[in-house]
């Protein structure tokens, strides 16, 4: 497919008019993917698929458009064609835009590992061997993604990763019901049944009776899948240069009181180095290896798009347009994931949120709800899943002066939507203790 788009790519050189500028970003994936409900296949099939997204640039103005590529280069061709007639008419009737920016030097790049995926048959037959007799509800999907870029100045860039992810559901009876994930590159059979295990485990204490605990604080325990929903959250707004510069931060106080901060363990970073996303972003801008966003607690940097770069005149490190983080990191502690139980005593064990959202944003205030799995625990040892309930409380609390401790294990997190296609945005997390959690019902 590469060469596939630098054969599009030429094509485009030759439709160029006066000081027009073209970026293309090519984005694609060749799936395999199979539905999973009641441990048995619902549906199966296979995803190729690549779209093309040509930005025509001549001065401040631009414009761009979207195409799906059929892999028949005549008509592909044609239709670019066709595409940069259209854009070029656009930009007659567009105003100016004083922050458009993109690179127009630069070093090309070429990332691709190997594959060490497993055949999509076998997996799913080692699946449903496994977990035959449980209602076990679920998506498998695994397969290439790649990303390419290339500009009129003649940068190229080209990004691929074989991946898979399994995101799963084993249920009781009606919400009760445990939910596992497990991704990465390459399949390892001990680990999932080492996962499924688990869930049995969990499983039994749901046949228990549910306890309904009174609205007060506790100590939590929050599984790496629960932090997740926090932080995904929290890069929603967060950790961008604009949000920051218009005071629309949960990390509001981070920047306007010099006293305000996380706990000193927390170190949180956009490491594009370790995750999934390419080292390169739309304009061309290249990303580096880490961007330290938090470090022992503090402040330390934003995401960068080429956008606010130029709006309040500083230098882009490669952040999308959204300034999201696409690959957080969260260093690991000193907690071995065996000694959490004994560690949290007695309280709360949560392995999922939901419905996760801001009662006050610049305060760094988070509300939402426990789901599934979610277990009381007594003096080191779960006795009885609960019934769902409700925590509000502050980013500075949760992960700050309450803060006890960081498992030194530490899960990736693959993004399991496919809306559109598949993502590449990923998370490795700790879990997390906190003493006094506050529920509110």
């Amino acid at each position: 497919m590469q060469a596939y788009f630098q054969t599009l790519c030429q094509h485009l050189n030759s439709q160029l008019q006066g000081n027009e500028v073209w970026l293309a970003n090519l984005r694609g994936e060749l799936s395999d993917f199979a539905r999973f409900n009641q441990a048995k296949i619902r549906q199966a099939g296979q995803v190729q698929q690549q779209y093309l997204k040509l930005e025509l640039i001549n001065g401040q103005q631009h414009a761009f458009s979207r195409l799906s590529l059929s892999g028949d280069l005549a008509q592909d061709q044609a239709r670019l064609s066709h595409s940069v007639q259209q854009l070029r008419q656009q930009l007659s009737e567009l105003p100016p835009d004083p922050y458009v920016l993109y690179a127009t030097e630069g070093e090309s790049s070429h990332d691709v590992q190997a594959s060490q995926l497993s055949p999509a048959t076998e997996v799913v037959s080692e699946l449903l061997d496994t977990v035959q007799g449980r209602d076990f509800v679920g998506i498998y999907a695994s397969g290439s993604i790649y990303q390419g870029f290339a500009n009129s100045f003649g940068q190229q860039h080209w990004h691929q990763r074989d991946t898979f992810h399994l995101d799963w559901s084993i249920y009781l009876h009606a919400d009760k019901a445990v939910k596992q994930s497990y991704a990465g590159f390459a399949w390892d059979s001990a680990t999932f049944q080492g996962k499924i295990a688990q869930a049995d485990t969990q499983l039994a204490v749901l046949r228990q009776p549910a306890r309904t605990l009174s609205p007060a604080r506790y100590r939590v325990y929050l599984a790496p899948s629960a932090l997740a929903e926090l932080l995904t959250l929290v890069g929603y707004h967060g950790f961008g240069l604009k949000k920051h510069r218009t005071c629309q931060t949960p990390l509001l106080r981070m920047i306007t009181e010099p006293k305000a901060s996380l706990n000193p363990q927390i170190y949180l970073s956009e490491d594009t180095a370790n995750g999934l996303a390419p080292s390169f972003q739309e304009q061309g801008f290249i990303r580096p290896a880490s961007v330290p966003l938090i470090e022992a607690g503090h402040y330390q940097d934003t995401l960068i798009s080429p956008r606010s770069a130029q709006e309040y005149q500083v230098a882009t490190n490669g952040a999308n347009e959204y300034e999201m983080p696409q690959s957080l990191s969260m260093a690991g502690g000193q907690l071995a994931a065996s000694e959490v139980l004994a560690k949290l005593g007695t309280g709360i064990y949560i392995n999922n949120l939901w419905y996760v959202n801001y009662s006050d944003l610049s305060g760094g205030r988070l509300t939402g709800m426990t789901r599934f799995a979610c277990f009381w625990v007594e003096n080191g040892e779960i006795v009885a899943p609960i019934n769902v309930m409700r925590f509000d409380e502050t980013l500075y609390h949760l992960l700050g002066d309450a803060l006890e401790g960081l498992t030194s294990e530490r899960d990736l997190l693959l993004d399991s939507h496919t809306y559109e296609h598949r993502s590449v945005e990923s998370m490795c997390l700790p879990g997390v203790l906190v003493d006094g959690v506050r529920f509110t019902l």
